[in-house]
């Protein structure tokens, strides 16, 4: 496992192996450290409706293409850091996902390349201001604020064909609101590379959100939420108000 943190001062990269990370031939106790983002994104690409059974939930068609979105760098928050809920949302939904975190800079590639430029997955939480999204039509204002776009806590290596089988839950105060497989993507991961390739440059550090299962809700100030993949790990965030109470 593959992540960044700090201790002190300073930040490292570092290998997880159980509960200790390691930097420079040096280890520490991961409850030591404070982790950060795994990766520094140019951008977060992320995936609407790539699930059969949440397009079925949706009463959706199923898209002849990926439907694809941006979320800016600064929506970008680590594990263990809280997710901020704007005073102009009343409705902020969770929705737990896998994400690809890019490894070398491609343009145009191919599916069949995608093992080479793939640094490894990590789990993401792509929060939305619902009743945002429906007001205005189109996502990038829902989509955007800060602390919208959590990820980690670490990258698990893994080849594309073993991610495409992952178990994935989300779970809202211990109870669990989403339970899917990896299996169950319209698109797969070496297909959305190619697709979101094709259409911009991607940069080492990059994410790509492969989309939610069913089961989206809303989050309220003092929920934890956490998503959890297999073979990857938890993460987790506390949802808080963006004013006092």
């Amino acid at each position: 496992m593959i992540a960044r943190f700090i201790y002190g001062d300073r930040v490292f990269n570092g290998n997880v192996e159980g509960d200790r990370i390691s930097s420079n031939g040096v280890s520490y106790e991961l409850r030591a450290v404070r982790l950060l983002p795994p990766s520094v994104p140019t951008k977060v690409v992320c995936v609407g409706l790539n699930y059969l059974e949440h397009a079925r939930e949706l009463r959706m068609e199923i898209p002849e293409e990926p439907i694809i979105f941006l979320k800016p760098p600064s929506a970008v928050v680590g594990h263990d850091d809280e997710i901020i809920l704007p005073e102009m949302s009343k409705r902020v939904d969770y929705e737990g996902e896998l994400a690809v975190v890019i490894s070398k800079r491609c343009r145009g590639i191919s599916a069949d390349e995608a093992d080479d430029y793939i640094l490894g997955y990590t789990c993401f939480n792509d929060v939305t201001a619902r009743d945002l999204q429906q007001k205005d039509g189109q996502w990038t204002r829902s989509k955007s604020f800060d602390t919208f776009a959590p990820f980690g806590p670490w990258v698990a290596q893994m080849s594309v064909e073993d991610a495409e089988d992952l178990n994935i839950s989300t779970r809202v105060n211990g109870e669990t609101r989403q339970r899917s497989k990896t299996s169950d993507l319209i698109f797969g991961i070496a297909e959305l590379l190619e697709f979101v390739s094709s259409i911009m440059t991607l940069e080492p550090g990059d994410v790509i959100a492969t989309g939610t299962p069913p089961g989206v809700g809303r989050l309220e100030s003092g929920d934890i939420v956490e998503v959890e993949i297999e073979g990857i790990g938890v993460l987790r965030n506390r949802a808080v108000s963006s004013t006092p109470a």
